[in-house]
């Protein structure tokens, strides 16, 4: 069922989606070296990488690590890549990354490969055995101001209570989240 209904919404929102996303990749291009798709090494359902997609809101000499341990990530970013971040449009292209089964709509946000502290907590508490998500929990009770274990914990709290009811719940809240852009990085 939760395959379906990702499928579903996904194709939905690239039809949709068809021509702003192809306006993001063209700003993108336009104000900044460099493909207009960033492809980051990623963990999903158990601890397999993956190549996940978005649009690059960073240089192309950035550090693969997570922009809260950049020391001035403010330098790194493009011309458009504060608005990317803040509207949450960067993530758009992980539709792609739902279709071909890497990742879900509503899940853990997938870590980066060199995340290791939320790797093995993740591993820990069973949390590894889901597809990791474009939207989650843990996104909707903090996103980026959240600490490791924190996350974690709701992530396992997701594992327990997943159902279709609550992925549309956390569906909506991200839709009030990225509507009001509250805690998002820069």
């Amino acid at each position: 069922m939760k395959r379906t209904m990702d499928l579903l919404l996904a194709g939905l929102a690239a039809l949709v989606l068809a021509l702003p996303l192809a306006l993001v990749a063209l700003a993108v291009r336009l104000t900044s070296p460099g493909p207009a798709l960033y492809w980051s090494d990623r963990v999903g359902q158990h601890n397999r990488i993956f190549k996940m997609p978005k649009f690059r809101s960073m240089r192309v000499d950035t550090p693969a690590v997570a922009t809260h341990l950049l020391e001035d990530p403010e330098r790194y970013l493009t011309p458009i890549g504060s608005f990317l971040r803040k509207s949450s449009l960067d993530e758009l292209p992980q539709i792609w990354s739902i279709l071909v089964g890497d990742m879900s709509i509503v899940g853990p946000r997938p870590a980066l490969f060199n995340q290791d502290d939320l790797i093995a907590l993740r591993t820990e508490r069973g949390v590894h055995e889901l597809l990791p998500g474009l939207t989650g929990w843990a996104q909707v009770n903090g996103r980026d101001e959240l600490p490791i274990p924190q996350k974690v914990q709701f992530d396992q709290e997701y594992l327990q209570r997943q159902s279709t009811g609550f992925d549309f719940y956390i569906i909506g809240l991200t839709m009030l989240k990225v509507l009001h852009r509250d805690s998002v990085s820069h």
